[in-house]
């Protein structure tokens, strides 16, 4: 693993120092585009996610394909384990990629705008397992969003970039405020927050002017 600037600590090492099969057995990153064999079923691209933990050309075990199945049965894919991913819809395929990143059995697992190009069903269906995951599974789950109030919904801590640097960090409720909007994005918008679960909702954005 390389860094190209600056230095990232993982379980208190430089992750420069770890094996790259090391460190994918201990995280999983899925990126905002993906690519693969469009041919291969639901199943052989979960099976992918147990590479790092096996020898070059060695087989898959028994408990290897029970984690296979347990990743399918997680994102309610039993029903789609044979089809080719060419043949499943954005959401479905999603849950596919999501499920080969579980069966890595990694304790962190990052997402890079999951819920991208998804409708509103499919991107709320991508948001509840990934909560469900954090907390049945006890994965640490990172994720970027662009979508303020699916961040709102889903996170339990926040940060907010500006200009590449850190600008707030904390619960949303602290850190989504109008003022980090008007900041940040250069938008106002209205800012609720439920006082009875905290839960936040932000809307009527506009372009803020000076």
């Amino acid at each position: 693993m390389h860094t190209a600037a600056g230095e990232i600590i993982f379980k208190n090492s430089d992750i420069n120092t770890w094996s790259r099969k090391a460190f994918a057995r201990e995280l999983a990153f899925l990126m905002q585009v993906h690519e693969s064999n469009p041919e291969v079923t639901v199943r052989q691209l979960i099976e992918y996610g147990r590479f790092p933990h096996k020898r070059k050309f060695e087989r898959l075990n028994q408990e290897d394909q029970a984690i296979v199945d347990q990743a399918i049965s997680l994102t309610h894919l039993v029903d789609l384990a044979e089809r080719t991913v060419d043949r499943l819809s954005g959401g479905e395929r999603q849950r596919a990629w999501i499920a080969m990143a579980l069966a890595q059995q990694p304790a962190v697992l990052l997402l890079d705008e999951p819920t991208s190009y998804l409708d509103i069903h499919h991107q709320l269906e991508i948001i509840e397992l990934i909560k469900r995951l954090n907390i049945e599974q006890g994965i640490t789950i990172i994720l970027v969003l662009h979508d303020i109030n699916q961040a709102a919904m889903i996170s339990d801590q926040v940060i907010v970039l500006q200009s590449g640097k850190r600008y707030d960090s904390g619960p949303p409720q602290n850190v989504i405020t109008q003022k980090m909007l008007r900041d940040v994005f250069k938008v106002d918008a209205e800012v609720d927050i439920s006082s009875e679960n905290e839960w936040i909702t932000v809307y009527n954005f506009q372009l803020f002017k000076e």
